[in-house]
């Protein structure tokens, strides 16, 4: 046969089976009374079609264009009553258009009715005025699920399901990964990506932050591990409860990120937005990331709730496959009635941030919680992170302010108490922090400043209270001032605050509990270090010494390695070590039987007292206030140092052995401790105790390697 005859033939087949279906599925319908338009024609959205608009706060209006001309009845969707009474919705529905269902009565889905339009982006909305009831088992499914009720109940194992029927998310967004390795997509935190060579380390990125409290943006869809077939997960949906009463869940209202499997990354967790007088049940709202390679990451929730019992509320990040330990990164949750945001991965592991961007500056959040593994990135330069409240990290949660290639920027955190427990808070450049409490956990503050003398020395103000306990460690290889009006506690072991210098002042009362630190410089060995340098061929006395300034700021023009300023009371039971040691305009001192203040082995590797070396390890010792002993071997003598420096005022660094080994490093000598002044001396010294400035010995040297 002829190929154009062939093709005409088949034409015809096509087109006379498609009208036969076609007539048969009409007639079905008529045969239900579902109206075949709610199948077939393509009705007027009922969502404005800039969905990206932020929805307006006014509780009574909704961010969208209804049509009354759109809705349906009762009969329309098979059910018993009417929808200015109570209708039940007994007969599942199966749609491909947008369906409003408007009315003054009360309407319930009866258990097991599933009520789907499986389609991107359609939406189903329930603008009822009286109650609306999902019975067990029942589920409503759609890109976009709205509900605009007095109450609404969800029964055990009921569903208001948008998962992975997003529609396209906000232009301009970069939250679908562009490279085939299978990452995750991004919304409310970044999707998670299994390359180790990969420098950005995530997915799809984050977008819709200036929306957080009004959230209404589709998720986005995972990555392909192929470029001809897209694997990943598709974004997650959207839910809108407006309940001017009690919203009850005993069921699941979901807005996740659909599964990538093996060959693609998780789509990204869409947006749920819940307002209601009273929401309680044993139920979960989850805007998720799906799983995949690589997880998705989390969506955003908004809730303005003026009680909130039981219900879980999660925004985690998905699992990812192609490596366990990095799931997506968590979304957020943010409670518009306390103007709280949490963000919680629900102790899924993760090297994936969330970021967080600019925060309000005219209306301040009152909180703001990172736990359970979720790490939080502040990644603009120059930020400035203010709550009225709490900050809080719980459970592994961390946040990193900076970036750790550009660790020349300033960061600043205020807020009434900053709590960490188990978590991390590491800083890139400089840190300010202004709070009323300070309390720590077996946690950690880490400042890098990169070595660039162009950052400026971190401030850590606490005014009422400073606590560390079980392990918990201040860092920073930089300048660091500590500073309040109440109390610094470090309680036990491996509690401890180390800086390159470190400043403490103003406190009422400082406690150094046993096995805890206070150390600067940060090397033990420190003699080479440049706070040393410039005093180790010097025997001038530093005038900051004998009339050192009567304020406490900050200053790394003077002398000091560790400087203890105007604390009332100080007690030791631990370390304090220093190089260049100083206690000034202090109360009393007491150094309990187990504390220690030492500047031993802190001083200079060799300076004026350096004693001569031999060959093959032979050598003087160092001289400061007595001349240091010889050394002889095989008939050569080795003289020792020269004594110096005052007996009288002795504020002079100790001397090495100045030698050069090709098995030891050289042996430093002690530091320098100044407690009180000529104006302001100190009121009581009890030494139970251990105070000393002892030079090292070679036995206690490193050998090189």
């Amino acid at each position: 046969m002829h190929p154009e005859q062939t093709n005409g033939c088949l034409f015809w087949i096509f087109f006379l089976g498609y009208f036969l279906m076609l007539l048969l599925r009409i007639g079905n319908c008529l045969d239900n009374d579902i109206p075949p338009q709610l199948l077939f024609k393509k009705s007027e959205p009922f969502l404005n079609e800039n969905y990206d608009a932020v929805p307006t706060k006014n509780f009574e209006k909704t961010p969208w264009t209804l049509s009354h001309n759109n809705s349906v009845s009762c009969d329309d969707l098979k059910g018993v009553g009417s929808l200015s009474g109570t209708c039940i919705l007994n007969s599942s529905l199966h749609l491909v258009n947008d369906l409003l269902i408007l009315g003054t009565g009360s309407i319930e889905v009866a258990p097991h009715v599933l009520i789907t339009c499986p389609i991107k982006g359609c939406l189903i909305s329930f603008n009822i005025s009286g109650n609306a009831k999902i019975g067990s088992y029942a589920a409503v499914v759609a890109g976009s699920v709205v509900f605009d009720v007095t109450n609404l109940t969800l029964d055990g194992h009921s569903t208001l399901n948008t998962t992975a029927l997003g529609g396209p998310p906000p232009a301009q967004t970069s939250g679908t990964p562009s490279l085939y390795d299978g990452a995750g997509g991004g919304h409310g935190g970044r999707g998670a990506s299994c390359l180790k060579s990969n420098r950005t380390n995530w997915g799809g990125d984050v977008y819709a932050w200036s929306t957080l409290s009004d959230p209404w943006s589709y998720g986005s869809k995972g990555g392909s591990t192929s470029s001809e077939k897209q694997y990943g997960g598709d974004g997650g949906g959207r839910i809108l409860l407006k309940v001017k009463d009690t919203l009850h869940v005993d069921g699941f209202v979901t807005a996740e990120g659909g599964q990538g499997g093996l060959d693609g990354g998780g789509g990204s967790g869409g947006s749920i937005m819940v307002h209601a007088f009273k929401l309680n049940g044993n139920g979960t709202i989850s805007a998720a990331g799906g799983s995949g390679w690589g997880g998705g990451g989390g969506g955003r929730i908004s809730l303005e709730c003026y009680s909130i019992q039981d219900v879980k509320i999660t925004v985690h990040g998905g699992q990812s496959f192609g490596c366990p330990e990095n799931a997506g990164a968590a979304g957020t949750a943010y409670d518009k009635l306390l103007s709280s945001l949490k963000v919680s991965n629900d102790y899924f592991t993760t090297h994936t941030e969330t970021p967080l961007l600019d925060f309000p500056t005219t209306i301040l959040w009152s909180n703001v919680y990172v736990e359970c593994n979720a790490k939080a990135l502040v990644p603009l330069l120059w930020s400035r992170v203010q709550v009225r409240g709490q900050i809080r990290l719980l459970h592994g949660g961390s946040i990193c302010f900076g970036l750790s290639e550009y660790g020349v920027s300033e960061f600043e955190l205020v807020a009434e108490e900053l709590l960490l427990s188990d978590s991390v808070i590491q800083v890139y450049g400089a840190f300010r922090m202004y709070v009323k409490m300070l309390l720590m956990w077996n946690s950690s503050i880490q400042i890098d400043g990169g070595g660039n003398d162009d950052v400026r020395t971190s401030v850590l103000e606490a005014r009422n209270l400073v606590v560390l306990r079980q392990n918990s460690v201040i860092f920073s290889n930089a300048d660091l001032g500590v500073s309040g009006q109440g109390l610094l506690r470090l309680t036990g072991d491996g509690d401890a605050i180390k800086a390159q210098r470190l400043f403490l002042s103003l406190f009422y009362n400082i406690e150094v509990g046993p096995g805890s630190l206070l150390q600067a410089p940060l090397e033990d060995d420190s003699g080479s270090s440049l706070a040393t340098q410039s005093h180790c061929d010097s025997q001038t006395c530093p005038m900051e010494l004998i009339m050192p300034p009567d304020d406490c700021h900050v200053n790394n023009s003077l002398s000091f390695t560790l400087q203890i300023c105007r604390v009332d009371d100080l007690t030791v039971n631990g370390t304090i070590k220093g190089t260049i040691l100083h206690i000034h305009r202090a109360r009393t001192v007491t150094i309990e039987i187990d504390g220690v203040v030492s500047a031993s082995e802190l001083g200079c590797k060799e300076g004026i007292g350096k004693g001569k070396f031999l060959k093959y390890g032979v050598g003087g010792g160092a001289g400061h206030g007595g001349r240091g002993g010889s050394g002889f071997y095989n008939g050569m003598l080795a003289e020792g140092g020269q004594a110096y420096g005052d007996p009288d005022l002795p504020c002079e660094l100790g001397s090495g052995n100045g030698g050069s080994s090709e098995l030891l490093e050289n042996a430093a000598g002690g530091g320098m401790i100044v407690m009180g002044s000529i104006k302001w001396p100190l009121s009581r010294l009890e030494i139970y105790g251990s105070l000393k400035a002892d030079g090292q010995s070679h036995s206690s040297s490193a050998i090189k390697p």
